[in-house]
C-alpha cells in the first residue's frame, strides 16, 4: 500500500523513528492526485524525504500535532482543497451544512481561517520547527487582502499565522527545494531565493531589484492605493520576467520573490506517474463516506494553468497563465488504473482541468517567457498569436474512449466556448457532442450584457451566441437531443439592474430557468474582489457601480429566476425600480 503514514506506526513501517516533514490538513486524507497535499507529501518522498500526515486534527489543543513527535525539517500546512472560509461560508456569510471533504459531510472538522489555527497550533507545539504554509488559502493571502468575512483588509496571512514561509502556486518545484535546503543545514530565515516563496524580513538590506507595493498602512486608508497594489502584483505575476514585491509593515516586510517556472510536460507526467490508492484511507471504514471521493474517483486530471483570465477566478494568480498538460501515455496510464478498480462501471466522469480544452505549447511566446503583462489572451478576443488547435486534447479522448473496458469518456470540467469556437476545424466540437457530453454540456457565459461581461473579463455574448448555434447543428445533424446548459453569474461588480434585466429578458427568449444561480463571492486575490471592495473602475481609476446591498443582490439574482413564484414580488420591484413597466407581465 502507498499511503501516506497516518500514525507512528504506519511511519515506523516504512523505517522511521522521525518523519522529516509533517503534513497538516484540513481535508479528510484521501489518496488521490486530485489533492494538492497529497501530491506535495508524495513527491517529497519521491525525493528520498519521509513524510507523514495529520488530517483534520483536532484543533482545540496541540496533542495532535505532536502525534508524529518533532519533524526533523519542518510542518507543512494547508487548509485543504478548498478556502476554509468558503468551504464553511455561503456567499450570503451563512453557516454551510455540508463539507463533502469530511466524512458523512459534517461540517465541524476543520476551523475557519484553518491555516492561521493549524499554524499556532503547531507553533505551540514545537516553537523551533520552521512552519511552510501552501495551498489555494495561503497563497491568495500572502499579500494584505480584502475580507469578505469581516468586510475589512486584513495583513498577509504570513504574519497573522506567524509562519516561516509560504510556497505560492503549483509547488512541487519549490517544495523539493526549500527540503534540500533546510536538509543542508540551512536556517529557515536563510532561505530568501527560491522562486514561489514569500518569506518577512526587518529590513530590505538584502534584498534587490524589487518593486515596492502601497504599505500596508496605505492600502487600509486608500482604496486607489488598495487597487494599485493588486494591479502590480498582477503585472509580476510572470515567472520570467516577475519581479519581486515587497510590502511594508510598522516594524517588518513581507518579500514576493518570483513565480516559480511550471514543471515540464515530462515533470507533470512524474507527479502524476506516482503510486495514487485512489480512495479514502482505511481509517475512515468504520466512520463514514466522504463525498469528496465521488467526485474525482473516475476523473483524470489533464492541465494545470488557465489563459481564460476572467477576472472573478483566481487561477492565473495562484497556478499561473501558462498551462502545461499531461502527454498522452500519461493519461491512459491513469486512465488503466480506474478501469482496474472494481467499483468502476465503464465511465470515466471527466478529463479536464481549470480548463478542458487547453493544451501545451499554446504560444511560442508564452512557453518561452510567460504569459504578457500587457493584454490578455483571449478577452475580449482570442490573441492572433494563440494557436488554435484541438487535435492533441482529442487524439488523447480517443484512445482513452477505446481503451478495453471504457464505455463513456464525459468532459465535465470547463470548456473555454470562445477558443473552442475560433478553431476552423470541425472535429472536436463534432466528436465532443458525439462522444463526450451527456445530454447537457455545461459552459460558463456569466452574463449577456456587454457592461457586464466587460467586467468579468469574457468574451462578448455574440461568441456564445455563435457557439450555441453550432453545437445544436452539430447535434442536429448527428441526431442527438443535447442542449448547452449556461453558468450564470449575479451581482457581479459592474453588473447594474438595467444588465440583469437583459440577462432575464434572454433567459425569456430561450425558454430557460437556471435551477442555480451563482452570486458573485468575492475571495481573496481577484481583480473582480478588488472592483468589490473599492467600487473603482481598474481600467480608469473611476468610481464604479458594484451591487453590495442585500435588496440589490436579490433583485438581481431573482431577475434570473424570475419563473420562481417566491421570486414576484422581488422581481415586480425591481422592474418599477428600473421603470420598465413594460416587462411586468413578460417576466412574471
Amino acid at each position: 500500500m502507498s499511503f501516506i503514514p497516518t500514525n507512528i506506526n504506519e511511519l515506523r513501517a516504512r523505517g522511521y523513528e522521525q518523519a522529516d516533514f509533517i503534513m497538516i490538513t484540513g481535508d479528510a486524507y484521501i489518496d488521490h492526485p486530485s489533492f494538492g497535499s497529497v501530491i506535495i507529501a508524495k513527491y517529497l518522498m519521491k525525493f528520498g524525504y519521509s513524510v507523514a500526515i495529520i488530517a483534520q486534527p483536532d484543533y482545540t489543543n496541540k496533542d495532535d500535532f505532536m502525534k508524529f513527535g518533532k519533524p526533523r525539517l519542518g510542518f507543512l500546512i494547508t487548509s485543504g482543497n478548498i478556502d476554509s472560509m468558503v468551504n464553511h461560508y455561503s456567499v450570503n456569510k451563512k453557516r454551510r451544512k455540508d463539507d463533502l471533504y469530511t466524512p458523512n459531510n459534517v461540517n465541524d472538522k476543520r476551523p475557519d481561517r484553518a491555516v492561521i489555527v493549524y499554524a499556532n497550533k503547531a507553533k505551540e507545539a514545537y516553537k523551533d520547527v520552521p512552519i511552510i504554509l501552501g495551498g489555494i488559502e495561503a497563497s491568495l493571502r500572502r499579500f494584505a487582502h480584502y475580507d469578505y468575512w469581516q468586510n475589512k483588509v486584513r495583513r498577509s496571512i504570513l504574519l497573522d499565522s506567524k509562519a516561516d514561509m509560504i510556497v505560492y502556486g503549483m509547488g512541487e518545484r519549490t517544495i523539493v527545494e526549500i527540503a534540500d535546503s533546510l536538509n543542508s543545514g540551512l536556517n529557515i530565515n536563510d532561505i530568501t531565493y527560491i522562486n514561489g516563496t514569500v518569506y518577512k524580513v526587518k529590513s530590505l538590506d538584502s534584498v534587490y531589484d524589487y518593486v515596492e507595493l502601497p504599505t500596508f498602512h496605505d492600502i487600509t486608508k486608500s482604496k486607489e492605493a488598495f487597487m494599485k497594489s493588486f494591479l502590480l502584483q498582477e503585472k509580476q505575476q510572470n515567472f520570467s520576467s516577475g519581479k519581486v514585491l515587497v510590502e511594508g509593515y510598522d516594524n517588518s516586510f513581507v518579500v514576493q520573490n518570483p513565480p516559480q517556472s511550471p514543471l515540464s510536460r515530462q515533470e507533470l507526467d512524474d507527479v502524476y506517474a506516482m503510486d495514487f490508492e485512489r480512495k479514502a484511507h482505511p481509517m475512515y471504514d468504520d466512520i463514514g463516506h466522504i463525498k469528496a471521493v465521488d467526485e474525482v474517483k473516475f476523473s483524470i486530471n489533464y492541465n494545470r494553468g488557465c489563459l481564460g483570465g476572467c477576472n472573478f477566478c483566481a487561477l492565473s494568480y495562484h497556478q499561473g497563465r501558462e498551462v502545461v498538460s499531461r502527454t498522452k501515455e500519461s493519461v491512459i496510464h491513469e486512465a488503466k488504473a480506474i478501469i482496474n478498480d472494481p467499483d468502476f462501471k465503464g465511465y470515466i466522469h471527466d478529463i479536464g482541468g481549470p480548463t478542458a480544452n487547453f493544451t501545451s505549447n499554446m504560444c511560442d511566446k508564452m512557453e518561452k517567457v510567460g504569459a504578457c503583462t500587457h493584454q490578455k489572451c483571449l478577452a475580449s478576443k482570442p490573441c492572433n498569436h494563440l494557436k488554435i488547435d484541438h487535435f492533441e486534447y482529442l487524439n488523447m479522448l480517443r484512445a482513452v474512449r477505446n481503451l478495453e473496458g471504457v464505455k463513456k469518456v464525459f468532459v465535465r470540467s470547463g470548456l473555454r466556448y470562445d477558443y473552442l469556437i475560433s478553431d476552423k476545424n470541425d472535429t472536436f466540437i463534432n466528436e465532443l457532442a458525439k462522444h463526450h457530453v451527456s445530454g447537457q454540456l455545461r459552459i460558463a457565459p456569466e452574463h449577456v450584457s456587454k457592461n457586464a461581461l466587460k467586467y468579468m473579463g469574457k468574451p462578448n455574448k455574440h461568441v456564445y451566441f455563435k457557439f450555441v448555434e453550432k453545437f445544436d447543428a452539430v447535434n442536429k445533424k448527428i441526431g442527438k437531443e443535447q442542449y448547452v446548459v449556461p453558468y450564470l453569474m449575479s451581482s457581479h461588480p459592474g453588473c447594474s439592474l438595467d444588465d440583469a434585466i437583459e440577462l432575464a429578458m434572454y433567459l425569456h427568449k430561450i425558454n430557460h430557468q437556471p435551477l442555480q444561480v451563482q452570486d458573485f463571492y468575492p475571495t481573496p486575490s481577484t481583480l473582480s474582489t478588488a472592483m468589490y471592495y473599492t467600487e473603482l473602475d481598474p481600467y480608469t481609476m473611476k468610481k464604479m457601480y458594484v451591487p453590495k446591498t442585500r435588496e440589490e443582490k436579490e433583485m438581481q439574482r431573482a431577475l434570473m429566476q424570475y419563473r420562481i413564484p417566491k421570486n414576484k414580488l422581488i422581481v415586480e420591484k425591481a422592474l418599477k425600480k428600473a421603470k420598465r413597466f413594460d416587462l411586468l407581465k413578460t417576466l412574471k
